[in-house]
């Protein structure tokens, strides 16, 4: 019987096989994800997605919400957050780096003046900025290059540093 050993938590062999298929077959890259978002009253909804507990959202009281949960531009950055986080964990069990701690810190600049109907112009954040903090006993320039590929693999990072065309069409 043989014990596979996980590095960082992450099961690399999970990974393997999802790179094994899309380098068989380059159709099997190509995904699509989805949410379902219902409003739910006042400034609050929730947003389904797969079969996860709704995720919910409102704004804080000086913009008019209840509180009662993380705002979009605040989920945002929780995204960005999240995704990094991915893919520090993957690329560094890859690489042979074991992680004993990992913490992004993101945060980002929104002027509301568009958003309050008081502007024309953007109304998203005007920079957002992610500061990675890693514990390992990896030398600085391993973290280096984990850090770079992570950089330039993260969808999510991608996507906010893309133009990414947007679509909404109403029903």
């Amino acid at each position: 019987m043989t014990t596979q050993v996980r590095l960082n938590q992450v099961d690399i062999e999970a990974v393997g096989g999802l790179v094994a298929a899309v380098q068989a077959d380059s159709a099997k890259a190509k995904t699509t994800w989805a949410a379902h978002v219902t409003w739910t009253g006042g400034f609050q909804s929730e947003a389904k997605v797969r079969q996860f507990p709704a995720a919910k959202s409102d704004e804080p009281p000086a913009l008019g919400g209840g509180d009662t949960a993380a705002n979009p531009v605040e989920q945002l950055l929780g995204a960005l957050g999240n995704c990094l986080a991915v893919g520090y964990a993957a690329n560094a069990t890859v690489a042979g780096i074991q992680l004993d701690r990992l913490t992004v810190d993101v945060k980002g600049d929104v002027d509301l003046h568009v958003f309050l109907g008081l502007a024309e112009g953007h109304a998203g954040f005007d920079g957002i900025t992610a500061t990675v903090r890693i514990d390992s006993p990896a030398d600085r320039a391993d973290l280096e290059a984990l850090h770079a590929k992570v950089i330039a693999s993260s969808p999510v990072g991608h996507t906010l540093t893309a133009a990414v065309p947007v679509e909404v069409r109403l029903a």
